[in-house]
């Protein structure tokens, strides 16, 4: 009986390969075979791809991609050579000036970068990171992460949010805070690696470690596990609109079980351009509790609106006080001691706020002094709306983050510092600046000239220096400052009320 072997076919071989050659089939190196399972598959998924809708094959954008800008300056030109067109154009409206573009080139293109960078970046000011000694910057490794910042690396972690709406006794309507100009909006920027120091070239990085997008399903179902339950509608009462805002509407209510006032911030989540952040700062803003902070109370999921329920400040901002009056050194140094102890708090729960000015500094009937922050829960006035929806310049920024260089906390005492001067003179140093030619001064000239020093105490004068050194190593943290023998000039907060009742007066009057 003949078997399998007997009848095996002669091995495959290719036409081409035995053509003029006179050496045996075996020398000759045979194909390999086509695997069967292979073939099957790969024909199984053509019929696939051919079911498919052609207008859903799409390719996507590139990722992780650099594209470099190199710009130098050439002294015999007095130009800027391989500078985009729309620093150019930035560039020629910023009032620097031909001199001071030669006498310090290099800030000129810090200044352009980072006014480009914060105007195609808007991102939460508050930044939270993983690093336990609070002294060094935060690491590159962090840099990008933090481009989609908040991003939550502690439990402890928290963006302290709040309002700023004034209301008064008599029911009448608040009057409109005064306003600054729109351009003293806060620019929110990121810590970069200093890697790019001392060049004339940046770079606009793709997001290298972008996070998956969630949907809608998943952020309402993220939502409803952080959120309380029950109804909101029932627990809060009077709900008077107070604000309107381009992410939502702000209501003066009370809660009818303790009678105490509270702003609500109804946000429709539709609206909302970054709904994935939400989560991570109603999460992290539960954790964090000060006295010295405008503290989140509740939240609650109302069909497609989120209601954040915060604690209600009827003093309105530091700003109306700064404006308004004139304050002395013992009221200034009450404000700065009870904003260090807010700052060490945060500093400790490794959260920089990167947006201290007056603005977010909320005061009560008594006095009190709470740190805000209106990126996430107010825009009470048209006016400070205003000032909220318009890229702004960094008046109150320190040398490192204009130059973006890496940065830590210490960037919100630097800030403290530019406040205490607002507290001073009605206004940042700066202010009559336009926005680049801002920037360009900050990263020149470092720490700011303050008119009539010589007025000040010697004791204030070192606190302002300890608060404003340009070297991040040499400059105070909060805990130290604390410690500072200017804070023991502090009057009783309830010396802030007679200021606090002027400035509300002055600004009925101009209204």
């Amino acid at each position: 009986m003949a078997t399998i072997n007997d009848h095996r076919p002669p091995p495959p071989v290719r036409v081409d390969s035995i053509t003029g050659s006179t050496s045996s089939l075996e020398t000759k190196p045979l194909p390999r075979l086509p695997d069967d399972e292979f073939n099957k598959k790969k024909k199984t998924n053509s019929k696939d791809w051919s079911k498919k809708d052609p207008a859903k094959l799409t390719i996507s954008r590139p990722t992780n991609f650099n594209h470099p800008i190199h710009v130098t300056y050439n002294p015999s030109t007095g130009e800027f050579d391989g500078m985009p067109d729309i620093w150019s154009t930035l560039l020629q409206s910023s009032k620097i000036t031909k001199q001071e573009q030669k006498q310090n080139p290099q800030a000129v293109i810090h200044a352009l970068d980072f006014y480009q960078h914060a105007a195609h970046k808007r991102e939460s000011k508050f930044m939270y990171s993983s690093y336990k000694n609070l002294t060094p910057p935060i690491s590159a490794d962090l840099a990008d992460r933090f481009r989609q910042t908040v991003i939550l690396v502690s439990d402890r972690s928290s963006p302290l949010q709040g309002q700023s709406s004034v209301r008064y006794d008599n029911d009448q309507i608040p009057p409109p805070i005064a306003a600054r100009p729109e351009k003293t909006k806060s620019i929110y920027t990121k810590p970069i690696d200093d890697d790019n120091n001392n060049k004339s070239t940046t770079t606009t990085n793709g997001d290298k470690c972008k996070r998956k997008q969630l949907s809608d399903e998943e952020i309402f179902a993220k939502l409803r596990l952080i959120v309380s339950h029950g109804d909101p509608i029932r627990k809060y009462k009077n709900r008077d609109k107070i604000g309107q805002g381009a992410s939502g509407t702000v209501l003066l209510a009370y809660e009818v079980a303790t009678g105490e006032e509270v702003a609500i911030k109804q946000m429709n989540l539709a609206n909302q351009p970054k709904k994935e952040l939400i989560i991570n700062e109603i999460a992290v803003m539960k954790h964090n509790r000060h006295i010295n902070i405008v503290n989140y109370k509740d939240s609650y999921l109302v069909e497609d609106e989120l209601w954040v329920v915060m604690e209600y400040l009827p003093g309105g901002s530091l700003t109306d006080v700064v404006t308004e009056t004139i304050m002395e050194e013992g009221h200034i140094a009450a404000v700065c001691r009870e904003v260090l102890q807010a700052l060490e708090f945060l500093h400790k729960n490794h959260v920089i706020h990167r947006d201290i000015k007056s603005d977010n500094i909320l005061l009560g009937t008594e006095g009190n002094v709470k740190l805000t922050d209106f990126g996430f829960c107010a825009q009470i006035t048209q006016d400070q709306t205003k000032r909220q929806t318009m890229v702004g310049t960094p008046y109150w920024m320190a040398p490192e983050v204009v130059t973006r260089k890496q940065y830590g906390p210490k960037v919100d005492i630097w800030s403290l510092g530019i406040m205490a001067i607002e507290m001073i003179e009605g206004e940042p140093p700066y202010l009559n600046e336009s926005p680049l030619r801002a920037l360009y001064l900050i990263a020149t000239n470092g720490k700011p000239e303050i008119v009539g020093r010589e007025k000040l105490s010697p004791l204030f004068e070192d606190f302002l220096d300890q608060c404003l050194e340009v070297d991040v190593d040499k400059r105070a943290n909060a805990s130290q400052l604390l410690q500072h023998p200017f804070l023991k000039m502090a009057k009783p907060l309830l010396s802030l009320v007679p200021l606090i009742n002027a400035a509300r007066e002055s600004i009925k009057r101009n209204t």
